[in-house]
C-alpha cells in the first residue's frame, strides 16, 4: 500500500521503514532522523555504494566520521520522519537483506515480538575482552584453529564405499569453508564484547563522548607548521630527482622521484578526508593536484574506493581493499568465488587463483613492487567510465582529473622518459625503480588489515567495535612518523577519519583509554611483527587452499568409486 505523506517530525514505525526499503527506497537513520536519499544519491560525492551499505541502518557514527558539520546539516533536507528509542539495524539489501512490504497487521506483530524480545542477553555474561598488545597470541591462535578446522573437515569426508546410496551431504568445499568461517566468527565473539544492545550501546555512547573530548583538545585542528616541514621534504626529493636526472644518474633520479611520490600520497590522503582545510572543494583541489597532476593517480577513484572501505572494512564481498583476486586471498571465503558488490562481478577462484593463492605468502612483496601500475589502470578506468559524481558539487571533478592525467603524462611520459632519458634500458630501469620505491606504501596499506579479522558479525555490531576488530596500528618511534605518514595509526584513523594525521599520535592515548574502558582489544604491532602477521595470515590461507584441494580430490575419488559401483 502507498505510504501517507508525513511531516518530518512524525514518528515512523519500524514496519513502515521496512516497507519503504522493500519498495527500493534508500532509507538510513541519522541522529534518530529518518532520511530518504533517493534524490541525493546521484549528487553524493562519495559515490552510490557508500550510501547503499547504510540502507536500513543507524548510520549516525559512519556519517559523523566521514562528513563535515556542513554536510551533515544539508542532509536534514532529506528527512521524512523520525524514530523513537534505539534503532535495531536491518541488513542492507546490497549485503543480502530482504524486506517485507508494509502491512498494519504485520506491523503490530513485529512490535509485539520486539517488546517480548527485550531483556537480558545470554551473551551479556560473556567474559570481558582484555586490551592486548602484539605479544599476545590471538592471531596465531586463529591460524592454528583454521588449520585444525579444515583438517577435521577433510577427515570427515566419507571415504569410498561399495554402497549404492547417494550422499545428501553438502559439497566438501562448502563444508570446509563454512566450518572455517564459523570458527573465525566464534573466535571473534570470544575476544570482543557481546553484540547485545546494552553492550553495543555502551560502546557507541562512549565513542561519541570520546569524539567530544578529542574535539575539545583541539585535535581536529590542522597543524599547518607540520605541512611546512612536509613541503621542505617534498622539495628536497623532487630537487634530487631533477639534479640526478640532469647529471644522467638515472637510477638515483628514479629513486628520488619514487620517494617524492611515496611522501606525496600521505598529503593526498589527508586532503581526501578533508583533513587539511576542512573545506570539501579546497581539499579536493589540493588532493587532485597532488594525485593526478604530480602522481598520475586519480583522487576520485581513491575516494570512491576508500569511502566504501571505511564503511565495510575487511568484508570479503564488499571491501575493495581486500578484493585482490586472483593474486591474494586473505580469507577462505574467496574460495567460494564471491560476488563483489564494489566491482559488480564474480571474483572467480579459477585455475590462476588456485596457483597464485597457493604461493601468495611468497608472492606478497614481489607483487606489491608493481602495485603502482595497477593503480594507473584503476584510475584510468574510473575517469574514462565516468564512475564519479556527474551532478552536484563534484560534477567538474572528472574533467579536472582528466586534465591532470594529460598534464602528468606530458611532463613525466614525454618530458622525462622520452626527452630526458636516452636508451631503452635506461628508460626501463628508471620506470621500474621510480615505481618500485613506492612499494612500502602498498605494504603499509595492506599491513593494517590483512592480518585482521574478515568475519562478519552481522548488522548489530557497532561502528567503533568493527573498526577496531578489523584494523591494526603500527608501533614506531616518533622520529619515524614521517616515513609512515600517519598510516601507522590506521585503527585510530578508522575511528576518526577526519583528524589530521599530525595529531594521530596524540589521539592514540585517548583511544587506548577508550579501548580499556569498553574492553575492546586494541591491536598494535611493530612494523616487523605486523609484517610477520600478514605473511602468516597469507600462508594460513594458502595452506587452507591446499587442504581444500585435497578435499576436492578425495571427493572426486569418492565420486569415481560410487559411479563405478553404480554402473555395475
Amino acid at each position: 500500500m502507498p505510504f501517507p505523506i508525513k511531516a518530518r517530525d512524525n514518528v515512523l514505525s519500524r514496519a513502515e521503514i521496512e516497507g519503504m526499503i522493500a519498495e527500493k527506497k534508500l532509507i538510513i537513520i541519522v541522529d534518530n532522523k529518518v532520511l530518504k536519499l533517493d534524490a541525493w544519491i546521484k549528487f553524493h560525492p562519495g559515490g552510490r555504494l557508500a550510501i547503499e551499505h547504510m540502507v536500513g541502518k543507524d548510520a549516525t557514527d559512519e556519517v559523523n566520521a566521514l562528513h563535515s558539520q556542513e554536510a551533515r546539516q544539508r542532509m536534514s533536507k532529506f528527512q521524512i520522519g523520525r524514530i523513537e528509542g534505539r534503532w535495531t539495524n536491518f541488513l542492507p539489501p546490497i549485503q543480502g537483506g530482504t524486506f517485507r512490504p508494509y502491512s498494519e497487521a504485520q506491523a503490530k506483530e513485529d512490535e509485539q515480538a520486539l517488546s517480548d524480545s527485550e531483556g537480558p542477553s545470554e551473551e551479556a555474561s560473556a567474559p570481558p575482552s582484555p586490551l592486548f598488545e602484539a605479544d599476545e597470541d590471538a592471531f596465531g591462535l586463529r591460524r592454528r584453529l583454521s588449520i585444525s578446522t579444515i583438517s577435521s573437515a577433510v577427515s570427515a569426508i566419507p571415504q569410498p564405499t561399495t554402497e549404492t546410496t547417494e550422499s545428501t551431504e553438502p559439497k566438501p568445499r562448502t563444508c570446509v569453508i563454512d566450518a572455517r568461517t564459523q570458527e573465525e566468527i566464534q573466535l571473534d565473539l570470544s575476544k570482543y564484547p557481546p553484540l547485545d544492545a546494552a553492550h553495543q550501546e555502551n560502546i557507541i555512547q562512549k565513542y561519541r563522548k570520546l569524539n567530544e573530548r578529542i574535539r575539545a583538545a583541539g585535535l581536529y585542528n590542522c597543524n599547518y607548521s607540520a605541512y611546512a616541514i612536509e613541503i621542505c621534504r617534498y622539495s628536497l626529493f623532487f630537487g634530487l630527482f631533477i639534479f640526478f636526472l640532469k647529471t644522467h644518474w638515472f637510477c638515483l633520479s628514479g629513486f628520488f622521484l619514487g620517494c617524492f611520490w611515496h611522501q606525496l600520497v600521505f598529503t593526498a590522503h589527508d586532503a581526501g578526508h578533508m583533513g587539511i582545510t576542512h573545506d570539501f572543494q579546497t581539499d579536493t583541489v589540493i588532493g587532485m593536484i597532488i594525485a593526478d597532476y604530480l602522481g598520475g593517480l586519480s583522487l576520485g577513484w581513491w575516494k570512491r574506493s576508500h569511502n566504501v572501505h571505511h564503511i565495510v572494512t575487511n568484508a570479503p564481498e564488499h571491501d575493495p581493499d581486500i578484493e585482490l583476486m586472483p593474486f591474494f586471498a586473505v580469507s577462505q571465503r574467496f574460495f567460494s568465488s564471491l560476488r563483489s558488490t564494489y566491482y559488480d562481478r564474480i571474483m572467480e577462484f579459477d585455475a590462476v587463483a588456485k596457483v597464485t593463492v597457493k604461493y601468495q605468502h611468497y608472492l606478497y612483496y614481489p607483487i606489491l613492487l608493481f602495485g603502482r601500475f595497477n593503480l594507473y589502470y584503476l584510475s584510468w578506468e574510473y575517469i574514462y567510465l565516468g564512475l564519479g559524481p556527474r551532478h552536484g558539487a563534484g560534477w567538474w571533478h572528472r574533467w579536472f582529473e582528466a586534465a591532470g592525467q594529460i598534464f602528468f603524462w606530458t611532463w613525466f611520459g614525454y618530458g622525462v622518459i622520452y626527452l630526458s632519458i636516452p636508451g631503452l634500458w635506461n628508460r626501463i630501469a628508471f620506470i621500474l625503480i621510480s615505481h618500485m620505491v613506492t612499494a612500502p606504501l602498498h605494504v603499509q596499506i595492506t599491513l593494517s588489515h590483512y592480518a585482521m579479522s574478515t568475519a562478519d558479525l552481522g548488522p548489530h555490531e557497532s561502528f567503533p567495535q568493527k573498526m577496531l576488530r578489523t584494523t591494526m596500528d603500527v608501533d614506531c618511534p616518533q622520529w619515524l612518523d614521517w616515513f609512515h605518514g600517519g598510516l601507522q595509526f590506521q585503527a585510530i584513523h578508522h575511528l576518526y577519519p577526519r583528524i589530521p594525521r599530525h595529531n594521530l599520535r596524540k589521539t592514540q592515548e585517548f583511544v587506548k583509554e577508550f579501548c580499556e574502558d569498553v574492553e575492546i582489544p586494541y591491536a598494535v604491532f611493530t612494523f616487523f611483527d605486523g609484517n610477520k602477521e600478514v605473511i602468516g595470515r597469507l600462508a594460513d590461507v594458502a595452506k587452507q587452499a591446499a587442504i581444500l584441494e585435497e578435499c576436492r580430490k578425495a571427493a572426486a575419488v569418492q565420486g569415481v568409486f560410487s559411479d563405478h559401483h553404480h554402473s555395475h
